[in-house]
């Protein structure tokens, strides 16, 4: 038996504070001998602790670091010597961080910059995150940190915090919230791909999958599904990924091609109720934060496509254009809308070359449920400006409308039969501005903007002393319309003509926002705030405009002083849920979910119209969601 080499006494011995660097003995162990055995590590003069040898070992050859050649004979490997070399520099001097970009550190996301650094280090220390350039405070980098060892996204040894497999995940979902130039994403994916490559390879070759476009699905399933997250009930790793290559192999791109359940279990050795528990638990329970779809031909053949593959955003770009064109049309000639002819124009489009012509059926079925998913999804965009104002959120707006409110019954006999009565009560009551603004809301319900306009002109000239607030109406109409500028002439005018009222100052910041001119809108603002210091209002509007622009810590001043001044105004409500949600971007949760659950109290108690409060509760909901699905355990 060859004689081993030993590590100097300053590398075993335990230091007078802390603990032995562990991983570090058994890698300079197996770095400077051509092979250990279990003994070597347990005796004098290592004398490592049974349960500690067997825990640093399983972590060393988990990572790839060490070799378990034969029972109870050890190796380092090639990335074992990289990783004993990195971790003896290390030690050796003060190694040079890498820390994460300003588009990240931008956004005080904390659990953001955690998982950057602990991605793009080999290991951290706490007061990495507590010294400059971070300089994290020491409340929020704990309940940060907490977090995400609570997720299993980071794991600390030995005082030191790496990421785990499953923190290489998240931090591939992460980049996605910011604006990285593409190739930076692609570097990011090689590096994990390089991770889980040999163990792919592996089990093709096990079970003879040659098909390319299965494998490459395969591959991203296995990139975005973590199996961490149902390791407690499913222990063996292989099943998962025979569920996963179940999903790879049934996907529309192989029509005719098919294997059932049972067949599959019989091929692959998986129970069949099994695979259709995690079936349904991926597809229906959605236990990943990720959509899959459904398209089914039978009641035995169902094929599965996610969100963000080629298809679907081939599938969601072609949707997204008829609707588009479709709106715009009932827009310009102020028509009644009717989906159906649109839902045929998208079938025959997607028919001719991204779906068999044999599926046809199939997508008669799936469709308008698809198109409704895209209306929830763009409604449920995360900044408050793209759940407004955009044009986009309106035109989906609309969708989502056609599919529930609408769906029964002709609209355009709908709208006639409205306006008959409505314009009857007004005959017999021709001086009740109140009937006035009841067909306006019937007008723009139907989608008839122009006879809003029109409407309007008729009120002014009926009502007079109401001129201020017809005119910002047709203001409001006109942005509705994309006449933004033509409704700031509007208001512009207005305030030559009445230069004491505030209230039209406040109207010119939210369309000055709406132009995007910050500066001019940010003026307004605080003057009117300086000079009206009292008016909750204008502290309420000075915080939207500087949320619309990303300035939350700010805008939560200036919400906190609307809340102070006017505890029991109208708008108090809208104040919490908008407090809340600057909250939330700033990644302080437990005030985001308190301000918003306010906020949503508050607008039950109020007495504003049903659809307004739905309004609102829908986006406190929205946000409330995000936040659960970010923090869940």
């Amino acid at each position: 038996m060859s004689l081993i080499n030993y590590p100097p006494e300053e590398i075993y011995k335990t230091p007078k504070f802390g603990k032995r660097n562990f991983e570090h003995i058994i890698l300079w162990m197996l770095s400077n001998n051509d092979e250990c055995q279990w003994s070597d590590f347990t005796e004098k003069p290592l004398e490592l602790r049974l349960s500690t040898l067997s825990k640093y070992l399983s972590m060393l050859k988990g990572r790839g670091y060490v070799d378990n050649y034969t029972r109870g004979h050890y190796k380092i490997t090639p990335e074992g010597k990289k990783r004993f070399h990195e971790v003896s520099g290390a030690l050796r001097k003060k190694r040079k961080l890498n820390y994460p970009p300003d588009i990240i550190k931008k956004k005080r996301n904390y659990d953001h910059w955690i998982l950057w650094m602990v991605y793009n280090n080999d290991f951290l220390k706490w007061s990495n995150f507590l010294e400059e350039p971070l300089s994290i405070n020491q409340s929020s980098l704990s309940k940060n940190m907490n977090l995400l060892l609570d997720k299993g996204f980071v794991v600390k040894e030995n005082k030191m915090y790496r990421i785990t497999q499953s923190g290489k995940l998240e931090y591939s979902r992460m980049l996605q919230n910011y604006d990285l130039d593409r190739q930076s994403i692609l570097d990011e994916e090689s590096r994990r791909i390089e991770d889980i490559a040999k163990k792919t390879i592996n089990f093709f070759e096990k079970y003879s999958i040659k098909d390319e476009d299965i494998q490459f699905r395969f591959l991203n399933n296995v990139l975005r599904l973590d199996y961490t997250r149902v390791k407690t009930m499913l222990t063996v790793e292989e099943e998962f990924e025979k569920i996963l290559l179940f999903l790879s192999i049934n996907h529309p791109d192989q029509y005719p091609d098919y294997i059932s359940k049972n067949d599959f279990s019989k091929k692959f050795g998986i129970k069949d109720s099994k695979l259709e528990y995690y079936i349904d638990e991926i597809i229906e329970n959605q236990i990943y934060p990720i959509k899959f779809f459904k398209l089914t031909v039978s009641p035995d053949m169902v094929y599965y496509f996610q969100e963000q593959e080629r298809l679907e955003i081939m599938l969601q770009t072609i949707t997204e254009e008829h609707i588009t064109k479709f709106t715009y049309l009932n827009k310009l000639f102020s028509r009644s809308m009717d989906i159906r002819a649109t839902l045929d124009d998208i079938l025959e489009d997607i028919c001719n070359f991204l779906f068999d012509e044999e599926l046809k059926n199939s997508l008669v079925e799936f469709l308008p449920e698809y198109v409704n998913y895209l209306a929830y999804k763009i409604e449920a965009k995360v900044e408050l400006k793209e759940t407004f104002d955009k044009l986009e959120g309106i035109i989906w707006q609309d969708m989502i409308d056609i599919f529930h409110t609408r769906r029964s019954g002709d609209l355009k006999e709908q709208y006639e039969d409205k306006i008959r009565q409505i314009d009857k009560e007004i005959e017999q009551n021709p001086d009740n501005l109140e009937l006035y603004n009841s067909k306006i809301k019937i007008l723009i319900y139907y989608e008839q903007l122009n006879d809003v306009l029109q409407l309007l002109d008729e009120m002014l000239e009926i009502f007079p002393d109401n001129e201020t607030d017809i005119k910002m109406k047709k203001a409001s109409v006109l942005r509705m319309m994309r006449g933004v500028r033509a409704g700031l002439e509007i208001i512009n005018e207005l305030i030559e003509k009445y230069p004491e009222n505030n209230d039209l100052l406040n109207y010119k910041a939210y369309w000055l926002q709406y132009l995007n001119k910050k500066e001019e809108a940010i003026e307004i603002a605080q003057n009117l705030i300086e000079n009206v210091p009292d008016n909750g209002t204008y502290h309420d509007t000075y915080g939207e405009i500087l949320m619309y622009y990303e300035e939350y810590e700010e805008a939560i001043k200036k919400f906190e002083k609307a809340i102070e001044i006017g505890v029991n105004e109208w708008y108090i409500n809208q104040t919490y849920i908008k407090l809340g949600i600057c909250y939330k971007e700033l990644g302080i949760y437990n005030l985001a979910i308190e301000n918003l659950e306010k906020g949503k109290k508050l607008t039950e108690e109020s007495v504003v119209d049903a659809e307004t409060k739905q309004k609102w509760n829908t986006i406190a909901n929205l946000f409330l969601s995000e936040i659960s699905q970010m923090t869940e355990k």
